[in-house]
């Protein structure tokens, strides 16, 4: 005996059957199905090779990035990795002095703080985790920082400073300099009342980027914890989609008590992240 649904006419009220009703429901959740599955595949194939988000969760790269920005990274100019693996396809070009970019690290469970972090590929069983940080050191440079001032190859690297500062979270006052890497120009902050530590010089090893924040004297990077191959760079950020001043994920963001209740960074959404003129904001805040 077969179920077959029943279906009423609305004009004389009679009850018939519709042996052709459940055979269509079943083909329109399948349709369905198959809509969500393509969706799917096209946002992991759209996150895998063209462009990925990423959050801020701390002031490392003060003044350049806020905590609480949200922001694309494309993963198409360096070429995309194929997911699981190290190959990567071609890109549009090599990653350059100066480019912020987000790669990942490994951080150690069983190490203190400060400590915690290293290259993911000298230790694969750490968990993963993405930074994002300046390129300041290219295959082969030697790189060194010698009271305050950072040197490049034996060159320092012009850091102009601009009569302002900028207060971070702790509402401590970091003066802020116009700093030239090669061909880009854009902000640094330096805390005086800290002294910059990490271990220099530092020799570049080949297929290795060394990579600093631009908060210099409240940055964990390749000073500590040593340099990143390009298998890790998942690609140079290119421009903010979001800012508020909240350091909470994508779900604190759809919470809908948060949209009146947070901070917005109104006039940092669209900013494209590139080298050029500093900057004008003066606090963490925005």
């Amino acid at each position: 005996m077969s179920w077959r649904k029943e279906t009423t006419d609305a004009v004389d009220g009679e009850v018939s059957l519709d042996p052709e009703g459940e055979d269509a429901q079943g083909e329109g959740i399948g349709e369905f199905l198959v809509t969500l599955a393509v969706a799917f595949a096209i946002a992991f194939a759209i996150r895998g090779f063209v462009i990925e988000p990423f959050r801020i969760p701390s002031g490392s790269m003060f003044p350049t990035l806020l905590i609480g920005d949200h922001l694309f990274v494309n993963k198409f100019v360096y070429g995309p990795r194929i997911p699981f693996t190290d190959i990567r396809l071609p890109g549009l070009r090599e990653p350059e002095r100066g480019d912020v970019v987000v790669f990942e690290v490994g951080r150690l469970t069983d190490a203190p703080p400060g400590r915690d972090i290293v290259p993911i590929d000298r230790r694969p069983d750490a968990r993963r985790e993405d930074f994002v940080k300046r390129i300041v050191g290219l295959p082969g440079d030697l790189i060194e920082v010698r009271d305050e001032q950072l040197f490049v190859n034996h060159e320092p690297v012009s850091a102009v400073p601009l009569d302002r500062t900028f207060i971070d979270p702790q509402n401590t006052e970091l003066d802020v300099y116009e700093e030239t890497l090669g061909e880009c120009m854009h902000g640094v902050v330096d805390d005086p009342g800290k002294a910059t530590t990490g271990r220099t010089p530092f020799v570049v090893e080949e297929g290795r980027y060394f990579m600093m924040g631009d908060n210099r004297d409240n940055s964990n990077d390749s000073r500590v914890w040593g340099t990143v191959r390009i298998e890790e760079f998942k690609g140079p950020a290119f421009i903010i989609y979001w800012s508020w001043n909240s350091k909470g994920n994508f779900f604190h963001l759809l919470n809908p008590i948060n949209w009146f209740t947070v901070e917005k960074r109104w006039d940092r959404v669209f900013d494209l992240i590139r080298c050029g003129a500093v900057d004008r904001v003066t606090r963490a805040g925005g």
